[in-house]
């Protein structure tokens, strides 16, 4: 039922102010109390998944966008970052939202789903199941082929609320998160709730391989061979593949030229709610 009511709604356009983006393999956690983020957002998964974990007591809210590289250590992570603002609450539940997925070939998204489920089912603490909207619940096909129906949504932390989502607006530093995860990176938090900082970094990688060999290749290529579902991707996949790729060239290493200091890139939200870079001296 919460599946079909949560499928029946068109997605909202979320806009940059008092919202924080989530990557893939990206993961951030706060409280109804923060000042600065009211809405934790991500979209663009296909075979992805994206998780909403939230203690009813604490209201302490987790959303992240799951790929299944390493299921098991990503649920605990969650976990433990959900308890880290509500151990001090006696009363509430564990609360978990699963969205994203669809019938893709390889059954990707099945695999997914099971790992999720298997994972919070080994958690020591209950985690209850809220909201299921993945893989077949969240499947429609046209012309035989089968698409996603929600592709993103978003958690209002202040009442709790998951809608359907679409974000104009992914930044700061879109292509660095980005190149981050295409060079294999693992689930890595990204905000710090209690000083209401985004910090993105520092991140390190080697030259990417064969850059110039898939910048020279046509979209079809780009969408076959680095797409988990090259059907069912959103327009934008190509161009924002191709963008990633570019910043991977120009920063072949990123120690020398993003992260000299080995300090985090760090964004506070301004007077108008959104991003903007704090200089790290100032810290």
């Amino acid at each position: 039922e919460k599946a079909k009511f949560l499928r029946s709604q068109p997605p909202q356009i979320v806009e940059p102010k008092g919202l924080l983006y989530v990557q893939q393999r990206e993961f951030a956690v706060t409280t109804p109390k923060d000042g600065s983020v009211s809405i934790l957002g991500s979209d663009d998964a296909t075979t992805c998944h994206i998780v909403v974990l939230r203690h009813t007591g604490s209201g302490a809210t987790c959303l992240t966008h799951c790929d299944g590289s390493d299921t098991e250590a990503e649920v605990s992570l969650i976990m433990s970052s959900v308890k880290s603002f509500s151990n001090s609450t006696g009363c509430g539940r564990l609360e978990v939202h699963l969205v994203g997925g669809f019938n893709d070939d390889r059954q990707l998204s099945q695999k997914l789903t099971n790992q999720l489920l298997r994972a919070f089912d080994l958690q020591p603490e209950d985690v209850h199941l809220v909201t299921f909207c993945v893989t077949e619940l969240n499947d429609r096909e046209e012309q035989d082929i089968h698409f996603p129906i929600i592709y993103g949504i978003a958690v209002n932390v202040k009442t709790a609320e998951i809608f359907p989502a679409t974000f104009p607006e992914k930044g700061p530093d879109e292509d660095l998160r980005s190149a981050h995860v295409l060079t294999g990176a693992p689930l890595t938090n990204i905000y710090d709730a209690k000083t209401e900082q985004l910090r993105i970094g520092p991140y390190f990688w080697g030259p990417f391989p064969h850059v110039d060999f898939w910048l020279e290749q046509d979209d079809a290529q780009i969408l076959q061979n680095l797409s988990t579902s090259p059907l069912a991707e959103p327009p934008h996949f190509v161009s924002h593949i191709r963008s990633t790729l570019t910043f991977l060239k120009e920063h072949p290493f990123p120690s020398r030229s993003l992260f000299p200091d080995r300090k985090p890139r760090i964004y506070k939200k301004n007077e108008e709610g959104l991003w903007e870079q704090v200089c790290s001296d100032k810290i």
